[in-house]
């Protein structure tokens, strides 16, 4: 492999703010997409050995370094983070139903959960867990919500198609009592 590109990737996820899409990685370093690939995920193998703090993750082709989750405890502690936000039970609802049903307006959720969600996709939207996807070509131009990046960085997902499908879930697990 050529380290030199490696270095140069590697920097470059270093000090992004956020997931780098590989199109801008390959943009930036001149290097084609077909080449870049296969460097990416070199890096992932490296970083995935126990010798590394980090792992270099992937959401739909946006690129990421992240502590690896054994050290997560370690982290809030350093951090001084003594409780992780959870979302609502509404709010999942509503996150589980634009992520399996996407692109999808305000309205069909409504009809899906039978009640009001505005609110809960404002909660969502702040969290940048969901995103305008465009209009709907119909009466009034409704939004149509999708998932974002961050979803799938979250929820620790390559891309949408990685989501479990619905008749695979263990509700069991899910709706245990912890």
């Amino acid at each position: 492999m050529d380290e030199a590109k490696m270095a140069k990737i590697e920097a470059i996820i270093f000090i992004a703010q956020e997931p780098v899409n590989i199109d801008k990685i390959s943009r930036v370093l001149d290097i084609k997409i077909s080449v870049l690939r296969p460097l990416l995920k070199e890096l992932k193998v490296r970083y995935e050995k126990n010798s590394h703090g980090f792992k270099l993750n992937s959401y739909d082709d946006h690129y990421v370094f992240e502590s690896k989750k054994k050290y997560g405890d370690l982290i809030l502690d350093y951090m001084n983070i003594s409780k992780r936000k959870k979302l609502s039970s509404a709010a999942l609802e509503s996150l589980a139903i634009v992520a399996y049903e996407q692109p999808i307006t305000r309205r069909e959720i409504e009809s899906i959960r039978g009640v009001n969600v505005e609110r809960t996709l404002s909660t969502l939207e702040k969290y940048n867990l969901i995103e305008e996807k465009g209009r709907k070509e119909t009466i009034g131009n409704p939004i149509i919500y999708g998932t974002t990046t961050v979803f799938l960085q979250k929820f620790g997902l390559d891309d949408i198609t990685k989501l479990p499908q619905i008749e695979d879930i263990d509700y069991k697990k899910v709706f245990q009592e912890d």
